[in-house]
């Protein structure tokens, strides 16, 4: 399969790359480098740089290909709440200009990252897809209404898609083969990391006061590699049943913020200084999946998203960055 994959150098988009070649796809990524980096690029995938708001070159660059693979929106939930105009014109406006450019070129087959920020407050553990969507911030209203262009582009296009509902990605190639670090983190585990590797002084856990088990946010954690073999599943899933599909993608396991914390200072061996701060508005106290759906249909279950593995895998990336 020829597979457009838009976003492809950043953290997340580099690893369905990888999969997608190990899977036997011709992949081409298209990304403006903003976030994502050359570093994360393989040579035996082809590179555009461009952007998702440069319709005509979308248009162009995105000819002659029989999947996309939609990984470019912007993601820190706070900044979202700040700045809902940078979140409005990348998000909403980058993906109508997708989908429109696909009509076009007749590309049939869609495969969205959205995420669990959909569903907002949870009014029962765990998280399946029918829960009610109530975004607790403008992020997660974002990748909800995608969803809702990406049906209705099904229906009166016929472009098939799978709306993968992230829970919180995390960790690194476990082979070592991707290192590019994301630039100016906003979640969790990467920020952790960089203070154990000297890069900041100290974390900020926003808010100890929540209801569970320590006080700290807890959240579900599943591997930036599980990740990717969703996305070559779910393409083979759209292609081969002709019908879209909705699922979530989490280990099925909360941790806490501290718990991740203990973790990371027991395997790197830093001291990791963190600090109590007020809580951030629009987080939820705790996110924990259901991927039920997920593992029937797809045959996807999450293989790395254990703590060792998460943690190890980001401090092996950010050691290899410091040789």
């Amino acid at each position: 399969m020829n597979v457009f994959v838009i976003g492809g150098a950043g953290y997340i988009g580099s690893h369905v790359v990888k999969a997608l070649l190990k899977d036997g796809c011709s992949v081409t990524v298209y990304d403006n480098l903003s976030s994502g980096l050359e570093q994360n690029l393989f040579k035996n995938a082809k590179f555009v740089k461009g952007d998702i708001l440069d319709y005509e070159k979308l248009l162009e660059a995105s000819k002659g290909y029989d999947a996309i693979i939609h990984l470019a929106a912007f993601k820190a939930a706070g900044e979202s709440m700040i700045k809902p105009e940078k979140y409005s014109v990348n998000n909403i406006t980058g993906t109508l200009n997708i989908l429109n450019a696909a009509s076009v070129n007749e590309i049939k087959r869609i495969v969205f990252s959205s995420s669990a920020a959909t569903y907002g407050e949870p009014s029962y553990l765990p998280i399946d897809e029918d829960h009610p969507k109530n975004p607790e911030n403008y992020y997660g209203f974002t990748k909800l209404e995608i969803e809702r262009f990406l049906a209705w582009y099904d229906q009166l296009k016929g472009i098939r898609f799978a709306a993968l509902r992230y829970f919180n990605a995390a960790g690194y190639d476990p082979e070592g083969e991707i290192t590019g670090l994301e630039q100016n983190p906003a979640n969790l585990l990467p920020v952790i990391m960089e203070v154990a590797a000297g890069m900041r002084s100290e974390l900020g856990i926003f808010g100890d006061d929540y209801d569970t088990v320590d006080g700290t946010g807890v959240r579900d954690y599943v591997h930036v590699t599980d990740l990717a073999d969703a996305h070559v599943k779910a393409l083979h899933y759209i292609d081969d049943k002709d019908e879209s599909l909705t699922v979530n993608l989490g280990s099925e396991n909360g941790l806490s913020v501290k718990q991740i914390v203990d973790a990371a200072r027991d395997i790197t061996g830093q001291t990791i200084t963190a600090n109590i701060m007020p809580r951030r508005p629009g987080d939820p106290a705790k996110l924990v999946a259901s991927s039920k759906k997920a593992n029937e249909l797809l045959k996807w279950k999450a293989n790395f998203s254990d703590v060792e593995t998460l943690v190890k895998s980001s401090w092996n990336a950010y050691l290899a960055n410091k040789k």
